[in-house]
């Protein structure tokens, strides 16, 4: 099991890029916060793949979420975890209380190859902004061994 969408923000320190100044510049006036959250990619939440001998924990860390707000859907082998956090600008805004916003808004998600999974025996669990799923292995399946007679 492994994940299907990777972003690779490491910049490779020996390689030139004429335009690193200017979007370094770009991300620091259109993106403020992201120093303050500790990556420029908000769209993804950390988690934790744990190989616990039949089967897999993935535990998700999706603080803030209500639990009617995450979504887990399963189609062609790929798990797709979606958390959606809505924004309340309209009540708050509407009296112009707000001085300033840090926290994010939007929609969260990750997919995960589940082709090695049992996908129907799938349990899920969220608490404390938490989510725990347990991912039941498939067995493996031993090759078969088959005598051919010669004629």
């Amino acid at each position: 099991m492994f994940e299907l969408t990777r972003r690779n923000n490491n910049h490779n320190v020996n390689a030139y890029n004429p335009f690193h100044d200017m979007e370094e510049f770009e991300r620091s006036f259109f993106y403020p916060f992201d120093s303050f959250f500790g990556t420029s990619d908000l769209a993804e939440f950390k988690t934790d793949l744990v190989d616990e001998g039949d089967s897999y924990l993935l535990e998700a860390d999706l603080p803030g979420f209500d639990k009617k707000d995450i979504k887990l859907d399963i189609k062609d082998d790929v798990l797709t975890v979606k958390a959606e956090r809505h924004s309340k600008t309209e009540e708050k805004d509407s009296h112009h209380k707000v001085i300033r916003r840090e926290r994010s808004y939007g929609c969260y998600s990750r997919q995960f190859d589940v082709s090695g999974i049992k996908t129907d025996e799938i349990k899920a669990k969220y608490d404390n902004g938490v989510l725990k799923l347990t991912l039941p292995k498939k067995e493996e399946e031993s090759p078969k061994s088959k005598t051919l007679e010669i004629e």
